[in-house]
Parts: C-alpha cells; structure tokens; sequence
C-alpha cells in the first residue's frame, strides 16, 4: 500500500480559563492496529487559530481584563490530560502559548496579542507518525479572560502503512 494523498483533520475546543479544557480527536476510522497490515496516521504540518467563540472577525473581544496579562496555553497529545504538559512530556505532538495583555493604565490603552510558539506551528521534515486511535486538543488560561475564546487546529495527514510489531511498538510509545 502507497502512502495516501494528504487529507486536514479540524478540531475545536473552548475555554475563559476557568478551566483546562479538551477535546478528543478520534483516529479509528484512520488508524489500524494489531492486525497483519496496520494502518498508521502521519502528521505533516500543524496550525492554529484563536478566535472570538461567536464571531472569528472580530477583533479580540476576549482579551484580558483591565490591566491584567495572561497566558493561553494550547496543547495536542496522544494522551488525555488533566492539564498543560511540558512539550517534553512523550505524549507531545505540539504545543504553543499565546500571551495577552490589555493595559488601560496609559493614553494608549494598549492591548496586545504576542506568541511564544514553544513547538508550535510545526512542520516537520517526516511527519510526526501516530499510532493511538485518539488524539487529544487542549486550552488553559492563566486567568480568565473577557469571553470564550475558540482554539481550533487543522493537521495535514498522510495513512502509511506499517508492519503489526512496528505499529504495535509506535503505539505503546504514545501511551
């Protein structure tokens, strides 16, 4: 079997940072374990996208409140998570952060919108190969923050197949 044509798999989740909040990606209908021929999902290329939860033009109406930064902190794991992981945790596929200010100290009242993109976006020179039937997309906040914020991803995915121990091996790795 060939490697397939490249596909986008999308996923969203929501927070104000009250709460970690995450969404599980299913993968069954792409990844094949444990059978003579398995089937193995290869990320190409992650990117990413904050957004008002009700309007995606607007322009940062979830912004911090008066005077105060936070951070969002964005993650996508092979693995459920109660919280943020370091990217060093093996169930890392990438991660990114985001900092907000909104100062209202000044003339200016300026607000602010940075990235600290730790692994993210990511395009790696192989593909990052998955071998679980879930993936998981996750937000925090540091405080919360004036409105929902929409977190999307959209990844760029090839199928490859794999021999059973290969796969069954990949997949222990990720668990």
């Amino acid at each position: 079997m060939a490697k397939s044509d490249s596909f986008f798999i999308r996923a969203d989740v929501e927070t104000n940072g009250t709460t970690y909040a995450q969404t599980e990606i299913d993968l069954g209908s792409f990844v094949n374990l444990g059978v003579s021929k398995s089937t193995l999902l290869r990320i190409h290329n992650v990117a990413i996208s904050l957004a008002d939860d009700s309007d995606p033009a607007s322009q940062a109406p979830f912004l911090a409140a008066a005077n105060t930064e936070t951070k969002v902190s964005m993650q996508l794991t092979t693995q459920s998570q109660s919280a943020i992981v370091h990217a060093s945790d093996k169930s890392v596929v990438a991660s990114a952060s985001v900092f907000i200010g909104n100062d209202t100290s000044t003339a200016l009242n300026a607000s602010e919108i940075t990235d600290a993109l730790d692994v993210l976006p990511q395009m790696w020179k192989n593909g990052y190969l998955v071998g679980v039937d879930s993936i998981f997309w996750a937000t925090d906040c540091a405080i919360a923050l004036n409105g929902e914020v929409k977190c999307s991803i959209v990844m760029e995915c090839t199928l490859e197949p794999a021999t059973q121990a290969n796969s069954v091996a990949l997949a222990l790795s990720q668990q």
